[in-house]
């Protein structure tokens, strides 16, 4: 075990998969968000809300506003996983930017190949 995992939500532990190392991991107000080495999972105390591989996403939209925890909007490429709306606390906005930087970069060659191919 390493100090990542030390680190992790109970409940981000239980959705990894034999083997899958988390990158990082945000809190929201009702759940955490953890990008792996494999997806994107969204985890609350009672159910995972989404577990999608990185290149299964469409769009992810963070707003910040005066006054007000920020959202964090995640919409899965296929209908058949549900988007999720998370608020993010002003004191957790350092970790999720994080992990919009790690998922950008992970999209990023993803982008760069259908580029080419078009």
């Amino acid at each position: 075990m390493n100090e990542t995992d030390r680190n992790l939500e109970p409940h981000v532990a239980e959705a990894l998969e034999p083997g899958e190392q988390v990158r990082t991991q945000a809190r929201s107000t009702d759940a955490v968000l953890a990008v792996t080495d494999r997806r994107l999972v969204v985890a609350s105390p009672h159910r995972i809300a989404l577990a999608v591989p990185i290149n299964g996403l469409r769009r992810i939209q963070f707003d910040i506003e005066r006054h007000r925890p920020a959202t964090l909007v995640i919409v899965p490429e296929h209908a058949t996983f549900e988007a999720q709306v998370l608020s993010i606390p002003p004191e957790h906005y350092a970790a999720a930017a994080e992990a919009l930087v790690t998922i950008g970069h992970a999209l990023a060659p993803l982008e760069t190949a259908d580029d080419a191919r078009s």
